[in-house]
C-alpha cells in the first residue's frame, strides 16, 4: 500500500443475490470508488467458508481525510441505481477506516486474515515486524479506525442496517493457509491482549483487485 489511509468493509450476501453482488462489485462499484479523488486501489476477498458468502473489501486511501472529504461524500450521497438495489441486501455489515499505523513485509498475500481489534497495540510497528518474520508471511498491516470520519451520515449509510464500530484492523497476509494459522498463533502468544477481543479469525482468499492507475475512467 502506498497511501496512509484505509477503509475496511465486511458484509454477507445471500446465495440468490451472489451473482448480482459480484457483478455490481467488479463491474461498477469498485471502479466508482477508485476513480474518486483520494482512493488509490482496492482489493476484494472472499471468506473460505461453505456456510456463508462473506466478503472483505480493503480500500487504499491517500490519507484518512479522504473518508469525510468532499469527493467521497458526494459519491456516498448519490448512490447509483445498482447500489440502491444492493446496499439494503448486505448483511452483518461492518465498515471502518482511518490511518495505517504500521506496515511490515513486501508484496501482497493471496490468503489473509482481516481481524477487527478493539485495542490498537501500543507499539504497532513492533508487532507487525514480529509477525511478518513468521515463515510464509508476505505482509502485516495495522490500522487505527477514525470513528468520527467513518460515522458521517450519508444516503448510502441510511440504506444499510446498523453498522458496528471497531477500534482497529490487523491484516495478516500469507502465502498459504498453514502459514496464516501459524502467524495467528504467534500473534496470540506475543499480543494476547490484542487478540483476546478480536473478531473471528476467518481465512479469506483474494478474489479481485483494481488500482486507480488502470481503472476505466470512461
Amino acid at each position: 500500500m502506498r497511501g496512509a489511509g484505509f477503509l475496511a468493509i465486511w458484509s454477507d450476501v445471500e446465495p440468490h443475490d451472489l451473482t448480482d453482488y459480484r457483478h455490481w462489485l467488479t463491474r461498477e462499484h469498485t471502479t466508482e470508488r477508485v476513480t474518486t479523488r483520494g482512493f488509490l486501489a482496492t482489493r476484494v476477498f472472499r471468506a473460505m467458508r461453505d456456510d456463508i458468502n462473506r466478503f472483505f473489501i480493503l480500500y487504499e486511501l491517500d490519507t484518512p481525510e479522504v473518508l469525510d472529504g468532499e469527493a467521497y461524500l458526494a459519491r456516498l450521497n448519490a448512490p447509483t441505481p445498482w447500489s440502491q438495489r444492493i446496499m439494503p441486501k448486505l448483511g452483518n455489515f461492518m465498515r471502518g477506516g482511518g490511518v495505517m499505523v504500521a506496515r511490515a513485509g513486501r508484496g501482497e498475500g493471496a490468503t489473509i486474515m482481516a481481524l477487527r481489534i478493539e485495542k490498537v497495540p501500543a507499539n504497532p510497528q513492533e508487532l507487525a515486524q514480529a509477525l511478518v518474520a513468521c515463515d510464509g508471511l508476505a505482509a502485516v498491516q495495522i490500522g487505527a479506525t477514525d470513528e468520527a470520519r467513518t460515522s458521517v451520515r450519508t444516503a448510502e449509510k441510511g440504506m444499510r442496517k446498523d453498522e458496528g464500530f471497531f477500534a482497529g484492523l490487523l491484516l495478516i497476509e500469507a502465502l498459504d493457509v498453514a502459514s496464516l494459522q501459524a502467524a495467528l498463533q504467534q500473534a496470540r502468544t506475543i499480543a494476547p491482549e490484542i487478540l483476546a477481543g478480536a473478531s473471528e479469525p476467518e481465512v479469506y482468499q483474494s478474489m479481485f483487485a483494481l488500482d486507480a492507475r488502470i481503472a476505466d475512467f470512461g
